[in-house]
């Protein structure tokens, strides 16, 4: 029943656009008979009437050209598609950097049918998504963008057809909204997919031997890290320091932000607006900023507190329920040339008692290693795309890979320095402590890599099964042209 009634007031939707088109039609219509203004006889020849009528008719069909109609490609439940959406994908993604020379339309149209599909059920589904966020996102990707046009919003106004930035962003909104909404769609349907073992072995024992996929050379790399010491008076100037800002914004009146502007060493939040919108149930930022920040009420300050990246004070801006939109002003204590001489030599000595054999890699990481999250494991890093300590050699990143390139099973590297994007300075070793060359796939030693392939198998079937009931069951409609694409799912329902 609800299905009929989508379908009904989606009639009434078309009847009230057609009356619309009609409407406008005749605007032009009597906009074109104004325009000519021949001197008014008291009587005209039947000659002299055709004339007339047939240039009417010549200037209304001439005004019709001049303006291109954006059509409707297709509705998909309550969303519609213009046939201008698709040359706004194309641009999108050349925004980004994709060569969109052989991306068929069809597939672009496809795409945006599967994202309205999801962004349909996922408001049916009351589906939570962030407005603060979503405007966050936009502001990024206007400075991404600008980028391509030397930060001429002028010519990127041209570019999307847009009068002005404001209508610029309520479009790119609509589009940000859109695909958040079919994200949390298919998050949604594949988060309580998972696979056992049993399906583990059954997917691999079912490829065929002579196409089992290789996996390229993988590499298991551990390190130590080395930080220079900050000395407790410096810490104590920042604390002091971010007390006085608090206490200039409460007793004086002085503005958060402007201090934010001025003082802030966070390089993030300018592009966010100087505002991070928060959510208790969807965790950002580090525990100490949430927990600070969730502790607040509007208008409030926080204590100065630490975390890995400084020190901060936190203002909580506005309150929504469960999201929090705050700001706040992070000070990093300065590190004096005399810490990172020590530290330096400190790492230069754990080196010297490996490569002598006085003590292994992985307990010199555990007694001295600054880097906490890889220190018990004996600096033994974690992959972050498998979550296992394999590396492959071609998919590692490129800073990485710089680093352990020349370096044989064993051996030491030479002392790292590298600087975070706080400017934060520390050393570091390397090693590779295991190697494996290029393989044919083994069920025992690339079981998590097997896995995540089954798995992948399943979400897909998931979503496909989920996408072709769907589309049985939502009011779709498909345009012109584009009925002739040739789709993978079955959205002309034939």
């Amino acid at each position: 029943m609800p299905l009929k009634t989508n379908n009904l007031k989606f009639i009434i939707n078309l009847k009230l656009i057609f009356t619309i088109f009609i409407t406008f039609i005749a605007l032009n219509v009597i906009s074109a008979q104004e325009i000519i203004q021949e001197p008014v006889k008291d009587t005209i020849t039947p000659q002299e009437n055709v004339k007339l009528e047939s240039q009417i008719t010549k200037d209304s069909i001439n005004t019709f050209k001049a303006e291109k109609v954006d059509g409707v490609a297709a509705v998909v439940g309550d969303f519609i598609i213009l046939d201008s959406d698709v040359d706004k994908a194309i641009l999108q993604l050349e925004a980004q950097g994709v060569n969109t020379t052989n991306i068929p339309r069809c597939q672009l149209f496809g795409k945006l049918l599967e994202d309205k599909l999801y962004a349909h059920h996922a408001i049916q589904d009351s589906l939570p998504v962030s407005d603060a966020e979503i405007r966050q996102n936009i502001d990024y990707q206007i400075q991404q963008f600008l980028q391509s046009t030397n930060g001429s919003m002028e010519k990127l106004l041209q570019i999307y057809e847009k009068e002005d930035e404001k209508s610029l962003r309520e479009e790119m909104f609509e589009i940000n909204k859109s695909n958040e909404l079919a994200k949390k769609m298919q998050a949604k349907i594949v988060e309580e997919v998972e696979v056992t073992p049993e399906e583990v072995r059954e997917f691999f024992n079912k490829i065929p031997k002579d196409d089992r996929p290789t996996f390229g050379t993988e590499l298991k790399v551990a390190q130590i890290v080395v930080e220079p010491k900050i000395t407790p008076e410096e810490k104590q100037r920042v604390i002091d320091q971010l007390k006085q800002f608090k206490a200039d914004v409460l007793e004086n009146g002085a503005s958060f932000r402007s201090k934010v502007v001025l003082y802030g060493e966070d390089p993030g939040i300018k592009q966010s607006g100087y505002i991070y919108t928060l959510n208790r149930k969807r965790p950002k930022m580090v525990k100490e900023f949430r927990q600070a920040a969730f502790s607040l009420q509007e208008g409030e300050i926080s204590e100065p507190f630490e975390t890995d990246f400084g020190f901060h004070i936190v203002y909580c801006e506005k309150i929504r329920g469960q999201e929090y939109d705050v700001s706040h002003i992070l000070l990093i204590p300065k590190v004096s040339t005399d810490a990172i001489k020590e530290a330096k030599e400190r790492i230069d000595k754990i080196r010297q008692r490996i490569v002598d054999g006085d003590i292994s890699f992985a307990d010199a990481a555990r007694e001295s290693s600054d880097e906490k999250e890889t220190r018990n494991d004996g600096g033994q890093l974690i992959n972050p795309e498998t979550q296992d300590y394999n590396f492959e050699l071609t998919r590692m990143d490129p800073e990485l890979y710089s680093q352990i390139q020349n370096l044989k099973e064993g051996e030491v590297s030479l002392v790292q320095t590298e600087r975070d994007r706080t400017d934060k300075i520390k050393f570091k070793i390397l090693t590779v402590s295991d190697r494996v060359d290029e393989h044919e796939a083994d069920y025992a030693r690339d079981y998590l890599k097997i896995k995540e392939q089954a798995l992948n198998e399943k979400k897909l079937k998931a979503i496909e099964t989920w996408q072709n009931e769907k589309i049985m069951d939502t009011y779709i409609k498909i345009s012109g042209s584009y009925r002739d694409c040739d789709f993978a799912s079955n959205w002309l329902k034939q």
